[in-house]
């Protein structure tokens, strides 16, 4: 019979794993730890593994007026896409105009991370010239970024082709893997671009500043954001309604944006799903969405209600076939003596065409009072014609106010769902957190909810109630409950490390410290996969202890259990 540790680790290994259903937009990579815990040598890489760090592959589509649209060339020449996604890729980069545009669109690419069995969203920045259009393709949210690099190689690919593409891409996959917290200097095809890669701890809008150096002669871009959109130039058309539009993206409202441009489209997309940020959007979203769309059927189907996802749109088709959405903002230039009409939220009846005026078309009524003083704050900002980079982060830091007194409550209850330390024993499974309960939380809010923090007055308690229905709390939720998980797991670990166990072992059978073994073991590896929070040190404690118990144990044992698992 085996002895109490034995027990306690077997009941925890046999736990059935949580298992995470994540949206496409929640499965975009986000930044890791600072880049001071990285290492500072890069591990040897072979060729195209730096440029796949940051680029999928890049695309030519060209165009021809009997022919049709065809994807021309794919660079790396090793780069997989299915006749499917090349397919989707023609459409979507398909010039609306004759001008040079600028835009992202989200794609769905099932072969590029065929290991993880998944689908993921990746961003695609295109750039059209005549009747060519060069597609960048990442699975990174850098849209910025790639739209400067487009603006940089699309003119000289236009010009010399090919043998320029590929001059470009060996320039790319001699940069460094993008880590988070680095600053970088990326050399391509003669230019210098200076930025830094964001982490998970950057709070939005507040940019760390990229300082120049004497070595820095040659740089000649920097850019001072890599992902992050100009929200003031996007809502500027609408911005009488930020409250109300920030309430619809915080609750995975169905949305569509009608803008004039596929780059208007997509920006002003990003922009709302930004504009909730830190909290995470966990719904989908298309920058870009045209009628060649796989989902195309599904989202203009009067069958079902509209899904929760936020679509950018450009033709006028979609004036009719998504009159039945429920919330529509139409985006467009507006003067200023236009400005005033705007005021009043639009009725969707009224929305009959892509050339109706810009507004919100809506029923919605917003749970909470509209805060006159940040549109005041705004509408002086324009009439004193303030840099729009000023509007911007006066806007984003609104909106980063708004969200963290909004979701400090939630994050004060779920931190009393985490069990207390001293519950924590090394010789019996991590103890459970508490489940939420949706009703005791609302009773916090009397005392500790949102109205510490923010002036704002209204229906607080309706907008938690709606929240905590969506797939935004969902995400959030699960992403908690997870860490929560993996500290009381990090927890677990450090106090096993803390015992004897050279002392523990006296006391089991020759198949019991086996058994011990083993499962310390799984979890060592499971720890180390996970990237648990320990202490600095705990694994290694956590190695020797291992090896100091299998030392004790007869020589054809010690050279079983030294032996590599196998895959």
């Amino acid at each position: 019979m085996a002895s109490q540790g034995s027990e306690g680790l077997e009941e925890q290994l046999e736990e059935p794993e949580d298992t995470l259903r994540v949206s496409p937009a929640e499965e975009m990579p986000v930044e890791g730890p600072p880049a001071l815990e990285e290492p500072e040598q890069e591990p040897l890489l072979l060729p195209w593994d730096r440029f796949s760090s940051w680029l999928h592959c890049i695309c030519v589509v060209g165009f021809d007026l009997e022919l049709g649209q065809a994807v021309e060339v794919i660079y790396p020449h090793h780069s997989r896409l299915t006749e499917k996604e090349k397919t989707s890729i023609c459409y979507l980069s398909f010039p609306d105009s004759n001008s040079d545009l600028v835009c992202c669109f989200g794609l769905y690419l099932e072969r590029i991370f065929e290991l993880h069995d998944i689908s993921l969203t990746v961003y695609a920045c295109v750039c059209v010239s005549l009747l060519q259009s060069l597609v960048l393709i990442s699975k990174l949210p850098y849209v910025t970024f790639f739209h400067s690099l487009l603006k940089l190689i699309a003119p000289e690919y236009f010009e010399k082709q090919e043998p320029f593409l590929e001059a470009a891409c060996n320039d790319i996959d001699r940069w460094p893997t993008p880590c988070p917290g680095k600053i970088l200097t990326l050399p391509i095809m003669g230019v210098v671009m200076k930025l830094r890669i964001p982490t998970c701890y950057d709070k939005p809008g507040t940019y760390q500043l990229v300082q120049s150096a004497p070595s820095d002669s040659l740089v000649s871009i920097v850019l001072p954001t890599v992902h992050e959109v100009d929200l003031f130039r996007c809502f500027h058309p609408v911005f009488f309604h930020i409250q109300m539009l920030w309430e619809l993206v915080l609750l995975s409202e169905a949305l569509v944006v009608m803008a004039p441009s596929p780059a208007e489209s997509s920006d002003t997309v990003l922009a709302l799903v930004s504009c909730i940020s830190p909290l995470r959007y966990c719904s989908d979203f298309r920058p870009y969405f045209t009628i060649h769309d796989s989902e195309f059927k599904e989202y203009t189907t009067r069958t079902q209600a509209p899904p929760s996802v936020i679509l950018g749109v450009t033709n006028p088709f979609f004036a009719k076939t998504l009159q039945h959405w429920p919330h529509i903002i139409r985006i467009g230039d507006m003067k200023q003596a236009e400005m005033a009409k705007q005021m009043k939220v639009k009725k969707l009846k009224n929305l009959k065409t892509l050339d109706s005026k810009p507004g919100v078309y809506t029923a919605y009524k917003p749970f909470l009072n509209k805060d006159e003083d940040i549109i005041k704050q705004l509408q002086k900002g324009v009439q004193q014609k303030r840099p729009s980079a000023a509007q911007n982060a006066i806007l984003r830091r609104y909106f980063l106010e708004l969200t963290q007194s909004f979701i400090i409550p939630l994050e004060r209850y779920v931190a009393s769902l985490m069990p207390l330390q001293k519950s924590i024993s090394p010789w019996k499974s991590p103890p459970q957190l508490r489940p939420f309960n949706q009703e005791e939380f609302m009773k916090t809010l009397e005392k500790a909810g949102p109205q510490l923090t923010s002036r704002l007055k209204g229906d607080w308690i309706g907008l938690y109630r709606q929240f905590l229905r969506s797939p935004n709390f969902d995400g959030w939720f699960r992403n908690r409950r997870k860490e929560m998980m993996q500290k009381l797991e990090a927890l677990h670990l450090e106090a096993l490390c803390e015992e004897d166990l050279q002392l523990r072992i006296q006391k089991h059978t020759e198949v019991e410290t086996v058994d011990l073994v083993l499962k310390l073991k799984e979890k060592l590896t499971q720890a180390e996969k996970d990237q648990l929070p320990v202490k600095p040190g705990t694994l290694p404690k956590l190695q020797a202890h291992i090896e100091s118990i299998i030392l004790t144990l007869p020589e054809d044992l010690q050279g079983i259990l030294h032996k590599p698992p196998s895959p």
